[in-house]
């Protein structure tokens, strides 16, 4: 199958090392999952071809030169490198990367950013009058020197301008933007098998600082507990009461229960309502589901329950959570 996805990747002096090799790494994974189905082509490109030394000391070999990359770029993914102040981490803006993303995004696809690399988007003109996110740490700067931007500081990634724009939070974050292009690519199963294999089970829920439920401790001493966590996670909808699932684990309710809260940290019934709200967060981001869809397809059954479970664990209401982190569409 020819390949389809030709993705460009900027490599300059003191990028940020994961920014580029997390992406790359998910789109071969999305390759090897479908067999090549998926059609990536990942190319680094750079002010010359040859090596650039990244941020983290690590040398990177860039396959062509800036001025020959040409126009066909499906996906063109622009990470970012920041200099150390005694004021903190400032977001560097090199002119000349600047001036060839300028050149390169209007014969792209898609444009999207990785971390601090909103800042070179958004000195090329991209940007403006539209909502973007970037790593935390630079997100006040960002909106100091481009007032025209809404900046949300707080969304793993923001999607814009019909689907055309991406920009990505901080670091990890960029491995959360490339499972976003592959599910839009290549489909929400595809994405989901990358995850796996990168062992990000499910997709992070929103804030900067927020992780996924199963993997929020460390694996459980027990191996059969850990092989239920992702059981549980894999069959929200099911019936996933302390009496089943201790028949699931051939125990008694009352051992069960003492074991999972042990390995755990929670209680059966707390775990199981964490996870099905994390998923419900998923649905929120990402769909325009009902509210009653959302709670039959977490398990939770009911909008009310869906809105009880919220309360308790976020102290907020679906419909207020959607709002605040619906993925940003114009």
């Amino acid at each position: 199958m020819p390949l389809t996805h030709r993705v460009v990747i900027a490599v300059f002096p003191d990028v940020d090392l994961l920014d580029v090799t997390g992406p790359a790494e998910v789109f071969a994974l999305a390759n090897r999952e479908t067999a090549g189905r998926a059609g990536y082509q990942v190319r680094l490109a750079g002010p010359t071809a040859g090596p650039v030394r990244t941020s983290a000391g690590v040398r990177l070999v860039t396959d062509v030169a800036f001025d020959d990359v040409g126009g066909q770029v499906d996906t063109l993914l622009v990470p970012g490198a920041v200099d150390m102040t005694d004021d903190g981490p400032v977001a560097r803006v090199d002119g000349d990367v600047v001036a060839w993303v300028k050149e390169t995004a209007p014969h792209a696809r898609r444009v999207a950013s990785v971390c601090v690399g909103a800042h070179l988007l958004a000195a090329a003109g991209l940007l403006d009058g539209k909502t973007a996110t970037t790593h935390w740490s630079t997100a006040a700067q960002l909106a100091a020197d481009h007032p025209g931007i809404t900046v949300d500081p707080d969304p793993i990634f923001v999607r814009t301008d019909r689907g055309r724009l991406w920009t990505g939070a901080g670091i990890s974050a960029c491995l959360d933007l490339a499972l976003a292009l592959v599910a839009e690519d290549a489909g929400e199963q595809t994405a989901l098998a990358v995850a796996r294999q990168l062992v990000m089970y499910l997709k992070r829920q929103g804030g900067q600082s927020q992780f996924s439920v199963p993997l929020s401790r460390p694996a459980a001493g027990r191996r059969s507990i850990d092989e239920l966590r992702l059981w549980i996670a894999d069959h929200l909808d099911a019936d996933l009461s302390a009496a089943a699932l201790a028949a699931r684990m051939c125990l008694s309710e009352r051992h069960f229960a003492r074991v999972f809260t042990q390995e755990t940290g929670r209680t059966p019934g707390a775990y199981v309502e964490a996870a099905r709200v994390e998923m419900a967060r998923r649905l929120l981001e990402t769909t325009d589901c009902p509210l009653d869809q959302v709670a039959a397809a977490t398990g939770l059954g009911s909008a009310q329950t869906l809105h009880r479970a919220f309360r308790r664990q976020l102290a907020t209401t679906p419909a207020a959570y959607r709002r605040r982190f619906r993925t940003q569409t114009d």
